[in-house]
């Protein structure tokens, strides 16, 4: 990959500098030099989940005030080369700035073990200060008069080498964002919210990668599944393991191998053969073609096979007080948000709502004690949200 030409000027193709490509050591090295000793940078990412059976990290954007610059992670051995990145990331003394950084934040952390601190997340300070539009595209064209090319939202980053308007598209994730978070950070401080969007930015600093991976009971989960004979079970079973199995193989996400609904189709008809299987609809002939003999194996697994049993459902009710302060906790959220005009989950998490309602704390240092709230919220609405539960309180004692 090379450096990108200056962009042409339209509403999609503002005026430009060249991007600064980093694929070489060599280049790694220039980048290494230019980061050093600046104070904040714009970062994004982009990853081929749409592509891939694993999605990982196939490009890293950076801003700084004079720069953009698109590093190829995929170009260097385990990531190891960029260990310097991760000290940046960690670094209390940069700031770092995203947009959205939940995922990011995550991604990166799983697949290169960094962690994160100062950040600054314009998506989230968008948000609290109550704008109903808030993702980047939609900021981008009302800030700045820019037209995001949203038909690359669902690029395959993976591929190499990157056209010139896919490395176009990346930098624009972060060209803007120091420009945005200066005008949001004035925003914030003068309309009293920037320690509560700070600690909102400590949150997300904190994103843990939460997938589990493969379930290989998860066909039970599939819309209707509980819904077939026993037989259609151990065959839709077996259906599902050979989909994650092809999809494996072919290092692509599962719904370009099959789609649910057609594990279903092919559950209920129990084709026999490829005659039988051609004949249904629902499946293209790309797929007959390429996995038709593994279907009908799959399938005489099945009708073979012992019919597993459901798996045993462990009910995740709570019991009725902690269900009864949960829902005060949430009309109160919802008019508290109503009326600073921002959405509920602003003003708290369904998370720490429910770590309230399981707690009931009596007092504000016990509410200080649910890390899920946040030490700004705790002082903010503490005392109301104490109110709420001795409500809910008084209310059993008269039932009883």
């Amino acid at each position: 990959m090379t450096d990108n030409p200056t962009d042409s000027q339209d509403k999609s193709h503002p005026i430009l500098g060249p991007v600064m490509m980093v694929d070489t050591l060599d280049k790694l090295e220039a980048l290494k030099q230019l980061l050093d000793g600046v104070p904040r940078l714009a970062v994004d990412t982009e990853a081929n989940s749409l592509h891939a059976y694993q999605a990982h990290v196939c490009l890293i954007q950076l801003s700084t005030d004079t720069e953009d610059i698109v590093i190829d992670p995929l170009a260097f051995e385990g990531g190891r080369d960029l260990a310097f990145l991760g000290d940046i990331f960690a670094d209390p003394g940069v700031e770092k700035v995203f947009h959205a950084a939940e995922y990011d934040v995550m991604i990166l952390r799983r697949d290169f073990g960094w962690e994160f601190h100062n950040l600054f997340d314009t998506m989230i300070a968008a948000r609290v200060l109550g704008w109903d539009r808030f993702g980047l595209g939609a900021i981008l064209e009302e800030r700045f008069g820019i037209e995001v090319d949203k038909g690359n939202q669902r690029a395959d980053w993976g591929q190499r080498p990157l056209p010139p308007e896919l490395i176009r598209y990346a930098r624009m994730d972060t060209h803007y964002l120091l420009t945005l978070r200066d005008e949001f950070h004035d925003m914030l401080a003068a309309a009293g919210r920037l320690e509560e969007a700070r600690e909102m930015f400590e949150e997300v600093s904190r994103a843990e990668w939460s997938g589990t991976g493969f379930d290989p009971e998860g066909y039970w989960r599939i819309h209707e599944a509980r819904r077939l004979p026993p037989q259609q079970i151990a065959i839709l079973r077996e259906l599902y393991l050979f989909r994650e199995k092809q999809a494996q193989a072919r290092d692509v996400p599962v719904f370009k191998v099959m789609g649910d609904k057609t594990l279903m189709a092919l559950a209920r008809a129990m084709p026999r053969s490829l005659s039988e299987l051609r004949r249904m609809r629902g499946i293209s002939a790309v797929q007959v073609r390429r996995y038709g003999m593994g279907i009908l194996k799959a399938i005489q697994r099945g009708l073979e096979a012992e019919p597993p049993r459901p798996p045993r459902r462990v009910d995740p009710r709570p019991d009725e007080d902690v269900q009864r302060r949960y829902d005060a906790l949430h009309t109160w959220r919802k008019e508290r948000g109503l009326e600073r005009g921002v959405a509920s989950d602003v003003i708290a998490s369904k998370d720490a709502l429910w770590e309230i309602a399981y707690k009931a704390p009596q007092s504000i240092e016990e509410l200080k004690a649910i890390d899920s709230l946040g030490p700004w919220r705790t002082e903010k609405y503490g005392h109301e949200i104490l109110k709420v539960l001795a409500n809910v309180e008084k209310e059993a004692e008269e039932e009883r």
